[in-house]
C-alpha cells in the first residue's frame, strides 16, 4: 500500500463499492464528509471516526522484499479504521425517515454481500494490497455514539458503525536494510561414524566404609567427562576421562546405609547406582 495515503484510498473505494452496488430509484449519491458538513439532500455518508493499530499485525517481524529477497523491511504499520454509515434524505410528511432508512437498508445490503471489496472497485493504488480489505459491522455502544454526535452541531441520526481491516502503510524505503549473509561454507562435513555413546555399567565394590575408594566402569567412557553426585551431593565435577573406568572418594562423614549415587557422562549417558556404606 502507499505510506501517507492508503487511508484516504480504502475511504475511496468504499464509496466506489456503494456507488457502483446500489440499486435504488433515483440514484443514491455517496459522501465521505463529517457530520457537519453539507452534501445532497439523498445521500449516504461515510465517516471515519477512529483509527485504531492491528493488535494481531503490531509485533511482526522484518519480510524480505518481493521483488529482492537480499533487502529486509520492516514490517507495515497495520490498522483498523471504523466508520459510520449514516443515510440522509427530506422526510416525508406521512412517512417521515422512510425513505433514509430505505438507503442505510440498502448501503447494509451492499456491505453484506461485499465482505471483502471486489478489485473492480479498489482505487488503483491498492491493487499490490498484500492484505484483503474486510468490511465487518461493528458493535459501538450508545455513549461511545453520544460522543461521537456531541462534538458537531448537528443533531444524532441513525448510524450504523462499521470496521475495515486491516490497512497496511508501508514504511519508507530508507528504513530498508541487507540481509545478513547466513550462509558462510558450503561442503560436506565430516562425519565420524560410527557413534558409540558412553554407558555406565557398574561400581565395584557396591559396599565399602564411609572414605573408601571405589570405581565406576562402563562402556566408550574414554575422551568424555564425569560427573558424579551421591544423594545431589557433588562428588566430581568435570573430570576428563582416559580409560573406561575411574575412581571416587566416599565422603568419609557418611553414616552407614544405603545411598543413591548418579553418574552423568558429559550430559549423554546417565545411570543411579545404589552404594552401602558399612560400619
Amino acid at each position: 500500500m502507499s505510506v501517507s495515503t492508503a487511508i484516504g484510498l480504502v475511504s475511496e473505494s468504499l464509496r466506489n463499492l456503494l456507488l457502483g452496488e446500489m440499486t435504488l430509484t433515483p440514484e443514491v449519491d455517496v459522501t465521505i464528509l463529517s457530520p457537519h458538513e453539507k452534501g445532497v439532500d439523498r445521500r449516504v455518508n461515510l465517516y471515519l471516526y477512529k483509527v485504531q493499530e492491528s493488535p494481531l499485525l503490531k509485533n511482526m517481524d522484518w519480510q524480505a522484499r518481493a521483488d529482492n529477497p537480499a533487502r529486509l523491511v520492516p514490517p507495515p504499520l497495520s490498522l483498523h479504521l471504523h466508520y459510520l454509515l449514516t443515510p440522509y434524505a427530506i422526510n416525508d410528511q406521512q412517512t417521515g425517515n422512510a425513505t433514509s432508512h430505505e438507503i442505510l437498508g440498502e448501503a447494509m445490503r451492499v456491505f453484506y454481500e461485499n465482505p471483502v471489496i471486489p478489485a473492480d472497485y479498489l482505487a488503483d493504488e491498492l491493487a499490490g494490497a498484500r492484505e484483503q480489505i474486510k468490511v465487518m459491522p461493528s458493535t459501538i455502544v450508545l455513549e461511545e455514539m453520544s460522543t461521537v454526535w456531541s462534538t458537531f452541531a448537528q443533531p444524532y441520526r441513525l448510524s450504523v458503525a462499521y470496521e475495515v481491516a486491516v490497512v497496511q502503510l508501508d514504511m519508507l524505503s530508507a528504513s530498508e536494510r541487507t540481509m545478513a549473509k547466513r550462509v558462510r561454507h558450503i561442503g560436506v562435513p565430516q562425519v565420524a561414524a560410527p557413534f558409540l555413546p558412553p554407558t555406565v555399567e557398574m561400581i565395584t565394590p557396591m559396599a565399602a566404609p564411609a572414605g573408601a575408594s571405589v570405581t565406576v566402569s562402563g562402556k566408550n567412557l574414554a575422551g568424555w567427562q564425569a560427573y558424579v553426585s551421591l544423594m545431589r551431593r557433588p562428588v566430581l565435577a568435570g573430570l576428563e576421562l582416559t580409560a573406561d573406568s575411574f575412581s571416587i572418594t566416599i565422603p568419609a562423614d557418611l553414616a552407614p546405609g544405603f545411598y543413591e549415587i548418579r553418574v552423568d557422562i558429559s550430559h549423554l549417558s546417565r545411570k543411579t547406582l545404589f552404594f552401602e556404606v558399612t560400619p
